[in-house]
């Protein structure tokens, strides 16, 4: 039996990760329960998945889930201390970080440390803090298992294969629901138009932040951390079917590649059973019904928010957490109508310009440079 800390259970990405429990019942077992405020939705994971311990991370909300389920016997915690304390709970074998923003960079430290494997779908902690992550998880000997569908799909690609053989990496894309707009189609879209994706079924943010192309971008920067390849030599391309979720180019020009049908299960799966396959009841892929895969490349111009990404890798430092942190509050503001969908990559450069690069951050400088985007 494998005992997973989930944090993020209440978002996409967290609700998926159960149902994989669910499907494989008398292998995996929940122990940790961890969401943002969502007491409804946590106390109904609770009753279902028995953990022996909650955290919301709204203190207010923790308070009221505690009140709701102390017939339970479950242990509800708040907060960042509450995270932590799940992150590093001793029944752990893997902690699956599903949780948005640079919350999750403490709770992936404090897992480490205790040496829990990480299956990561938080992107934020490689972007702002790969420094510190990378060399730490290494020092304990953890495993970073990805789970986001590109990175799980590189690593698979690279699997058994030495780093020095790497030539390339292509990192695949739907080009979301806007591709082959121009920057004047841009201007007038709306949020609903955005959150159109073609192919997945993804939270909000990132169903915006994958419209922008903002996405990629962040994607280039994780897997540059966790597969120790420079970001010029990380390649987008644009491939509407998703059915190619990215490919590895080996110096001798073989490409290995994991191909699919467009489902967030099969790599959470995959990272919490590695290195082993399970059978999964998703649909599979009939090539004959596909019948042909196109691919395009990724136009900057016009998806800015990618242009602005590579100058942001290129920074590095404490740059990756300024791209990251105005993205969230620009995408934030869009979903709240206050801004127009075109106006994220303007408030992402405005932020960028402003900023005095850190080049080697510690964690507070980390949060102090995400304050600093947001103010």
């Amino acid at each position: 039996m494998k005992n997973i800390v989930l944090l993020g259970s209440t978002g996409s990405i967290g609700r998926q990760t159960l149902e994989v429990v669910r499907d494989h019942a008398d292998e995996l077992k929940v122990s940790a329960l961890c969401a943002g405020s969502s007491v409804e939705a946590i106390e109904e994971q609770i009753r279902e998945f028995k953990p022996l311990l909650a955290v919301l991370y709204n203190e207010k909300a923790a308070a009221e889930l505690k009140e709701r389920v102390k017939d339970t016997g479950v242990k509800v915690l708040g907060g960042m201390e509450g995270l932590i304390e799940a992150a590093s709970m001793p029944q752990a074998d893997v902690v699956l970080t599903a949780v948005v923003g640079m919350i999750g960079i403490r709770p992936t430290i404090a897992a480490i440390n205790a040496g829990h494997d990480i299956a990561l779908a938080n992107k934020e902690t490689l972007v702002c803090a790969g420094h510190i992550i990378m060399p730490l998880a290494k020092e304990k000997k953890v495993s970073i298992l990805p789970v986001d569908s590109e990175h799980s799909a590189i690593f698979q690609s690279l699997n058994g294969e030495p780093k020095e053989s790497i030539a390339k990496i292509w990192l695949t894309c739907s080009g979301g629901p806007f591709r082959g707009y121009t920057k004047e189609q841009l201007k007038e879209v709306s949020v609903e138009d955005a959150l159109k994706h073609p192919n997945w079924n993804m939270g909000n943010k990132i169903t915006i932040d994958s419209a922008s192309m903002v996405n990629k971008g962040l994607e280039i920067m994780e897997a540059s951390w966790l597969f120790g390849v420079g970001y010029k030599d990380i390649n987008v391309l644009v491939h509407p079917q998703s059915i190619i979720h990215s490919m590895v180019e080996y110096v001798d020009g073989a490409v290995m590649a994991e191909l699919g049908m467009p489902d967030m299960k099969l790599p959470i799966q995959y990272a919490l059973f590695y290195p082993d396959r399970k059978f999964s009841p998703a649909k599979k892929a009939d090539f004959y019904e596909i019948g042909k895969l196109t691919f395009e490349k990724a136009d900057t111009e016009t998806f800015r928010g990618l242009a602005l990404a590579l100058r942001a890798a290129e920074c590095g430092g404490s740059m990756p957490t300024v791209f990251n942190a105005a993205n969230e509050k620009a995408v934030a503001l869009c979903l709240d109508k206050k801004i127009s969908f075109y106006e994220i990559p303007d408030i992402i450069e405005r932020s960028m310009d402003r900023h005095k690069v850190i080049a080697e951050p510690t964690v507070e400088q980390i949060l102090d440079a995400e304050r600093e985007a947001y103010e």
